[in-house]
This record gives C-alpha cells, structure tokens and sequence, in this order.
C-alpha cells in the first residue's frame, strides 16, 4: 500500500503558491493538500484553500505558540508543513514535531537577501540595488532562524540592468510556480534534485 502524505500549507498573504501547489496536487495518489493555516484573516490564499474544498484556519500569535496549532497539525493528521509567503518563524515545538518535514520557498538566491524582513517586494527592491546580475528561488528546510535551514533546490534567471523590482518580481514568480510544487513531490518521496 503507498504512503499517504498529507500536507498543511501555511500562508500570509494572496496565496498563488498554495494555489499553484493545490492544482499540482489534485489528483496526486500519495500527496494530499488538506489544510491552509493563515495568520491574516485577509489572506486571500484562504478563499483560494475554499475553492479547492481545502480547510482553512485562522490562528492567533497566541494559538501559534501555546500549542493549539499543534494540536490541530495532530488531530489532522498531517505530515508535512509547506510555507508558502508565510512571514512567522516557526514555534520550536512544532518544529520539533515535524522535524525535518517542513519546507520554505524564498524568492532569493540564499544566503544573499535573506532574514528578518526580507520578503516579497522587499527582497526584489533590494536584488536591483544591489545590482546583482541574476537572482532566483531557494526552497529550503526551516529551523528556528529566518531562512538559514539546509538547501534542498534553487533556480536562477538572469536580470537585465534596466529590470525594475516588479520586473523581478515577475521572473521570479514565473520559477516559483514552475519548480515549487515539483520540488515539494521530490523532496516527500525523496528524490535527489539537482540546482537549475
């Protein structure tokens, strides 16, 4: 009989690539998307977890770190935590009970742009003044640091002198939807992949 892997996505904000994750997933035979956790009650990733007919929840700072969250990952028995634009760290108890099992997308080359305060729009604007000439996706195991968990895939696209930050923005979009998903199914089923 196979394993049956069921996964809980956590999101902050508009949730393209939970959505992106959910299609990919749809009718997959072992890997099963079966809640959306979101700090934001105005997330719109919830409205897209709806539409999939998947679950979602809204927790407090406070239900994060006493436990209730847990609990909920517990009783639902889910296997792993995808963080999909998701801008908390991860309390240690839950980290602790999914060791190894919980995964992050950052739109950057790591180690470059990352930590407190480097996301979305944030990370783009400072990949153009740096100047850098390329820049990319890094999906990466969590610890208890802002984006320093072990590498498991990164992607690069070049970046011409005259992109603007939503420029950027785009390419890098274009990689996470392309790789995302794909790479949550290898590194589940533990296929080794190899940095594009």
């Amino acid at each position: 009989m196979p394993a049956n892997y069921r996964l809980a996505l956590f999101a902050s904000g508009s949730g393209t690539n939970a959505e992106e994750i959910f299609r990919h997933f749809k009718n997959h035979p072992t890997i099963h998307p079966i809640l959306l956790l979101s700090n934001n009650p105005d997330a719109y990733a919830l409205t897209r977890a709806t539409n999939h007919g998947i679950e979602a929840l809204v927790f407090s700072r406070q239900e994060f770190s006493d436990g209730t969250v847990l609990a909920h990952l517990q009783k639902a028995n889910v296997t792993h935590l995808i963080l999909a634009g998701f801008l908390w760290l991860m309390p240690g108890s839950i980290l602790k009970s999914f060791e190894g099992k919980v995964v992050n997308i950052h739109p950057a080359l790591l180690p470059a742009f990352g930590g407190k305060g480097m996301y979305g729009m944030r990370v783009h604007q400072a990949v153009k003044e740096s100047g850098a000439p390329e820049t990319g996706i890094t999906i990466h195991e969590v610890n208890e640091r802002y984006d320093e968990g072990k590498v498991i895939f990164q992607a690069k696209c070049a970046i011409s002198p005259e992109d603007t930050p939503e420029i950027i923005a785009k390419k890098v979009h274009e990689l996470e939807y392309r790789y995302f998903s794909q790479v949550i199914e290898s590194w589940i089923e533990n296929i080794p992949l190899k940095t594009v």
